[in-house]
């Protein structure tokens, strides 16, 4: 196993194994959330698994809400301490079995069950997939230098989005049959026999998940560096906390670098309740099934791969903050489009649209506009995350990154349960999940105005 000094100062550039195993991390994790939490799994929850869509999407919206409220919590605590005992794979491999474990226990989620079972299970794999990130996002300025790391970022996001939109793939075409029909959407029959009308083809996104995480999470272990090992575990948990306490008391005097966490909190609520309900809100909507949404999955992906590469470019080029000043205003655009949208019309009634449905993928016009204003969505919410990533990695030192992007994963969930949290509030007291996610724009609209007197990077005067 390749290692590296524990020291603050800039190593040599890690190898390209090295650095491609670190990006393979990212193609390793992005499936869970392409298919499992946006486009597959989540979508069965709210419409296949039970009666009552409204009920489910609630359910769906408090097993995020509970997640990030653990993840906001242990996060900093967890970074703190991975900077004192070093090595931050252990901790990897140790929330890889629990996300993996969980995974499998998807398949048991048939229509009719408990949903306290996926519910649970949801919570543990999330909760298990985030931590595993600050880990592996800490690990990211030892690789490359400063001026490299937004290309490095972006890079390894695309490479994510190229993943899940493989694993995405698979499932529409070979996996996932129509309820009308049973077959796929090439005609075949779906492969292991999956029955779609017991939910399988859905059920099975979470093994499938699972194994392409194992298979390959195993190149950043064999070749990406690690810092050496620091103090024993239990020396390493009293001085984390320590540090952690320190570091809190030392944002007083950081004043740039606490703007930008608390921006990138309020925006990333936005964008985390944007991919955890969207793929179940156009399904409330539209009354999607699996190869619908998962089509538009698809159609999300190859554009965010592209999004990604040209804004690796882009943030070298202007920087990581005007790449998510960009980025934020497509969101804003794209998200009052979607909530401006009902079968008829779009834009709050400015555009009419015919109400004819000519058969076949999003048949009617306010389908179409729907995954118009997702291309918007999948040009910018790759980048957002992405160049947040580099400009927190420009603006600390090396020796600090665990305990940062510790806070920093605090940041981006401290908060997340307020955008769910209103999904769900408004959603149940109006019965308009449309209404729900309209309280998403006034998350990235907020998020946006602060981030743009933010200094870049974060840590300049």
């Amino acid at each position: 196993m390749n290692r590296i000094d524990w020291t603050g100062t800039q190593p040599a550039r890690a190898s390209e194994k090295g650095i491609w195993g670190w990006m393979l991390f990212d193609w390793a994790a992005q499936p869970f959330f392409t298919v499992v939490t946006t486009f597959i799994f989540g979508p069965y929850f709210v419409s296949r698994l039970t009666a009552d869509p409204v009920s489910a999407q609630t359910m769906w919206s408090n097993m995020a809400t509970i997640s990030s409220v653990i993840i906001a919590i242990l996060s900093p605590v967890l970074g703190s301490i991975a900077d004192q005992s070093g090595a931050r794979k252990p901790w990897i491999a140790f929330f890889a079995v629990i996300k993996i474990a969980s995974l499998f226990g998807l398949w048991f989620a048939a229509p009719g069950s408990p949903l306290i079972y996926p519910m649970t299970f949801m919570i543990l794999a999330s909760v298990a997939a985030e931590f595993s990130i600050v880990f592996n996002d800490s690990m990211m300025p030892r690789l490359v230098g400063k001026e490299e790391v937004g290309k490095l970022s972006n890079t390894a996001w695309g490479l994510g989005y190229l993943g899940g939109m493989i694993v995405l793939i698979a499932v529409v075409v070979l996996l996932a049959g129509s309820p009308q029909s049973g077959k796929t959407i090439l005609g075949l029959e779906p492969l292991f026999g999956l029955d779609p009308y017991k939910g399988e083809d859905a059920r099975i996104t979470g093994p499938i998940s699972a194994i392409w995480y194992l298979i390959f999470i195993l190149p950043m272990f064999f070749f990406t560096p690690d810092v050496s090992k620091g103090l024993p575990f239990g020396a390493a948990v009293r001085t984390g906390l320590a540090e952690l306490k320190s570091t809190l008391g030392e944002l007083k005097r950081r004043r740039g670098i606490v703007r930008f966490l608390i921006a990138r909190m309020i925006y990333q609520d936005g964008v985390n309740g944007l991919l955890i309900l969207g793929g179940a809100f156009a399904a409330g909507m539209f009354g999607w099934a699996t190869v619908e949404i998962g089509i538009y999955g698809i159609i999300l992906n190859v554009v965010a791969i592209f999004g990604c590469i040209i804004a690796g470019r882009v943030d070298r080029r202007i920087g990581s903050k005007s790449t998510i000043v960009i980025s934020l205003a497509m969101l804003l655009l794209a998200t009052i489009g979607i909530v401006s949208t009902w079968p008829g019309y779009t834009l709050f009634g400015l555009l009419a649209l015919p109400t004819a449905d000519s058969g076949g993928l999003f048949g009617t016009a306010a389908e179409k506009a729907y995954v118009a204003y997702g291309l918007l969505v999948g040009l910018a919410f790759g980048p957002v995350q992405a160049s947040s990533r580099s400009y927190l990695a420009r603006s600390v030192s090396l020796n600090e990154a665990g305990r940062y992007f510790g806070i920093y994963a605090l940041s981006g969930r401290a908060t997340s349960f307020m955008a769910t949290l209103f999904f769900s509030i408004v959603t149940f007291t109006t019965g308009s999940s449309r209404l729900g996610m309209a309280t998403l724009v006034l998350f990235l609209a907020a998020g946006l105005i602060l981030l743009v007197r933010t200094p870049y990077p974060a840590d300049r005067a």
